[in-house]
């Protein structure tokens, strides 16, 4: 997918950079990602949901969280990936541009800290997700992790969540 502006250097491709700091890593399939611990809310148990008509499949429903109704996005299905619930199954608590989201992942790792020299640029390689949200690649260790903007990404409207708020407000 071509951004309709023209980048402005080989890495401005991506809508921000990785910056360093803490984060929350994860898995999806057989790969692990990262996402700034800062938009973390909490980590729950997957629960059942209440499924919206006419909703994507990968907007898996809304929860009642302690009074706010939150939309659960499925990353695994969004991604193409298999989506089975097991004991390990989690949903990651975001809040994102003064909204909470429900993420399910198959598993949460740990908090990671990451210097500056461990981000690394996306490489130019084609992915299931858009590049404007992948802000690069952190290198511990062994791991590679996959730097998300979690942020651009629930608040795109490729994911969908604008328009499921606007219909709910209006409703």
């Amino acid at each position: 997918m071509n951004s309709p502006a023209a980048p402005h250097s080989a890495t401005s491709t991506t809508a921000k950079a990785a910056t360093a700091g803490e984060f929350l890593t994860f898995t999806l399939g057989q790969e692990e990602y990262g996402v700034d611990i800062l938009k973390v809310q909490e980590i729950r148990g997957y629960d059942a949901v209440t499924r919206l008509p006419d909703a994507p499949d990968y907007i898996k429903g809304v929860i009642n969280l302690r009074g706010t109704i939150v939309p659960v996005i499925d990353m695994r299905v969004k991604f193409r990936l298999e989506a089975k619930v097991d004991a390990l199954t989690v949903m990651i608590v975001l809040n994102v541009a003064d909204r909470v989201v429900g993420m399910v992942v198959d598993s949460v790792s740990d908090v990671v800290q990451l210097t500056t020299e461990q981000i690394r640029a996306m490489p130019e390689v084609g992915t299931g997700i858009d590049r404007r949200f992948l802000t690069g690649i952190g290198a511990l260790d062994e791991r590679m992790l996959i730097l998300l903007d979690i942020e651009g990404l629930m608040t795109s409207t490729e994911m969908g969540l604008v328009v499921e708020s606007a219909a709910a407000q209006a409703a």
